[in-house]
This record gives C-alpha cells, sequence and structure tokens, in this order.
C-alpha cells in the first residue's frame, strides 16, 4: 500500500494560495475578525510559515484587497455590441454578484477596512474606479469626454458603490432590481445633463437611437410619463 505525498509548493504559488485562502475568509466575515492563526489552518500550514511570505497580517490584507479590486474592474469589462441599456444591465449584474460573494471583502476594499487611510488600498481603490471610468467611455464610444459626461460618469460610479454599500446592510432590495435602478440612474443623470447641454443632449439622442422598446432606458420613460400622467 502506498502513500500520498504532499507537494511542495513554490513560493509565489504558496502566496497565491495564500492570498487566495484569506480573501476568501474576508468575503464571509470582516478582515479585523480573521486571524493570520485561522488563515494559517485554511491553509493547512503553521502560523510562523504564513510570516514567511507576508511580514503580517497587513500585507497579507493588501495583496487579498489588490486580487478583489482586479476582479471587480474586470466586472465593467464589457463587448461594445448591442444597445448601451443592456450593457449597462450586464455590468452591473456582474458588479452585484461580487457585492453580494464578497460582502465583507467588499466593504473593506470600499472603507478601508484594516488599512484605512493606506496609500495601497486608496490607490486600489482608486483603480477600481478608473478602471470603471474608462469602460463606460468606452460603451459610449467617448475618447475626449467633455466636462459634464466626465461629472456624470463619476458620479455613477460613486453611486454604484454607495448602494452596494448600503445595500449589503440588509439586501432589503432584490438585487435585480437595483441593478436595473441603477444603469435607469445612468440615464436620468446623462438626461438631467443633457437637459442643460447641448453636447450631452446629442449623447443622449444618439444613445437613445439604438435603445430597444423593452429597454431599461425606455422602461425608465415609460414609468416617468406614467408618473406625470397621474
Amino acid at each position: 500500500m502506498t502513500t500520498g505525498v504532499r507537494r511542495r509548493m513554490g513560493v509565489e504559488e504558496r502566496r497565491q494560495q495564500l492570498i487566495g485562502v484569506a480573501l476568501d475568509l474576508f468575503s464571509r466575515r470582516s478582515p479585523d475578525e480573521v486571524s493570520i492563526d485561522e488563515i494559517a489552518s485554511a491553509a493547512g500550514i503553521s502560523r510562523p510559515l504564513v510570516y514567511h511570505y507576508f511580514p503580517g497580517k497587513l500585507s497579507l490584507y493588501e495583496a487579498a484587497l489588490q486580487r478583489a479590486s482586479d476582479d471587480l474592474a474586470a466586472r465593467f469589462a464589457e463587448p461594445r455590441e448591442g444597445p448601451l441599456g443592456a450593457r449597462l444591465l450586464r455590468v452591473m449584474v456582474r458588479y452585484f454578484d461580487f457585492v453580494d460573494g464578497h460582502g465583507p471583502g467588499f466593504s473593506a476594499l470600499m472603507r478601508g477596512g484594516p488599512a484605512v487611510g493606506s496609500t495601497t488600498t486608496n490607490a486600489l481603490v482608486d483603480s477600481v474606479r478608473q478602471a470603471a471610468y474608462v469602460q463606460i467611455l468606452s460603451h459610449l464610444d467617448v475618447s475626449e469626454p467633455p466636462a459634464r459626461l466626465e461629472l456624470v460618469v463619476r458620479s455613477w460610479i460613486s453611486l454604484a458603490e454607495s448602494t452596494a454599500l448600503l445595500w449589503l446592510d440588509g439586501r432589503r432590495i432584490p438585487r435585480a432590481e437595483l441593478a436595473a435602478q441603477l444603469v435607469q440612474d445612468f440615464g436620468a443623470l446623462v438626461a438631467v445633463s443633457a437637459a442643460h447641454d447641448e453636447e450631452m443632449g446629442a449623447l443622449m439622442r444618439r444613445v437613445l437611437a439604438d435603445e430597444p422598446a423593452d429597454g431599461p432606458f425606455a422602461d425608465l420613460v415609460d414609468r416617468l410619463l406614467t408618473l406625470t400622467a397621474r
């Protein structure tokens, strides 16, 4: 009878394993509540060995946040095919998939967690926001955004963040409804800006020209018309 021999991991492979284990634990509980001992136990190694790969919990935490921020930023990537409303809805569905599956980790990323105020975590959050900003401009087919459009897009990204953080506190609204509402929020922000600026008005007309009658933007218009008709 032969027994299996545990394969020895290389340095980078072990680091990646520890990052994955930490991220999984941080996704289920606040990073403040997760100890190095727990991480070591989940990884099947000793506590001193964890410190061999990471100087301390903060460095491991920041590495886990780096992976989480890369994942979150990738959720905004979407082929430029089909109407804008449907594309943004798919983005928001993936966004809330992440938020729902990584609640404490998402909160820690956006609020700083144990590393609140650190240069590293601030840079990670900014990188997610910038990736989202670039992707939305790509969806709009705009390379040099005017000031009003930049304000709209960045404001909407902040709105999505704050909405997700509030939603995590009880999950009182079905997330599918919230994803659709955020897409319509984007349309509403563009519409308000378009009312004050012809360049934004031209952008809105271009976007709406490709929207189907059953799309999220058309649904918003129908709902608003129903309200004004009462």
